[in-house]
């Protein structure tokens, strides 16, 4: 974690960006925008995990490093973090922000029908729940809204966590688990995936992922299920912006591809 702050601080020096835009009322509702110096670039969304207790988009802005030289323009998106928020609300905060960016894709000279988004972790999680189709970012289904969609090493079955501590902050019982579970609610339609995870990974996090790769292969236009061996659960984002690694260049093959 302290890696991922450093290089963030490395990164804001090294590139423009666009710090703290609001997307909502609450404090804790903004993002950072990381722009390429040509009009209807695609956008690349990061959202951060941390078991939705830790870290923020101050520590998330490092992948931009790589992306924005290949054309790419990038958003580290905030949300608030547990015991203040409860997970709905969460929820609730990234899908503003995701609606936010589909709002101002034009004023930020991003192509709003090329946005793809990514996540780590918790973030994996909060992304996967903002591609159900229970709600209409942009006034689209979300597999129309979102172009495609990296997660990392995620959490998609909440009620393992809800018998650990992580569960202490976020206060779930057993009905809200399931409900705030992706795995359990996928919809008929999902975008473009990539589903990755370290080799260095637990058990569970194993199970999570090929419980997810199965599941979306009937529902996704395409799913490409990537282990990267020499990875693990904490260190993979580092290969998100890296060209030069398996991970990096499949983002960007399924970027300019859509």
């Amino acid at each position: 974690m302290d890696q991922y702050a450093e290089e963030s601080r490395k990164t804001r020096g090294e590139l423009s960006a666009r710090r703290g835009l609001a997307y909502g009322t609450e404090p804790c509702e903004t993002l950072d925008f990381f722009p390429v110096d040509y009009p209807d670039a695609p956008l690349l969304v990061f959202i951060h995990g941390g078991y939705w207790q830790e870290l923020s988009k101050d520590e998330s802005s490092f992948p931009a490093g790589g992306l924005v030289p290949a054309g790419v323009a990038y958003a580290a998106l905030d949300y608030g973090l547990a015991p203040h928020y409860r997970l709905e609300e969460i929820v609730g905060q990234v899908r503003r922000g995701l609606d936010w960016l589909i709002g101002h894709a034009a004023e930020l000279g991003v192509d709003k029908r090329r946005i793809h988004l990514s996540g780590s972790s918790a973030g994996a999680h909060l992304v996967l729940m903002a591609l159900l189709g229970d709600w209409r970012p942009g006034g689209l289904h979300p597999a129309d809204a979102f172009a495609g969609a990296t997660l990392l090493s995620g959490v998609y079955d909440l009620e393992p966590l809800r018998l650990t501590y992580v569960n202490e902050p976020l206060g779930l019982d057993e009905t809200a688990a399931h409900r705030m579970s992706p795995i359990h609610h996928l919809p008929d339609r999902l975008p473009r995936l990539i589903v990755a995870r370290g080799g260095a990974e637990t058990d569970e996090f194993c199970r999570q992922h090929d419980q997810l790769v199965e599941a979306a292969l009937s529902r996704a236009l395409e799913v490409r299920d990537l282990r990267i061996q020499h990875r693990n659960h904490f260190d993979i984002t580092f290969d998100l912006g890296d060209p030069a690694s398996t991970l990096g260049e499949a983002v960007l093959h399924q970027i300019r591809f859509t």
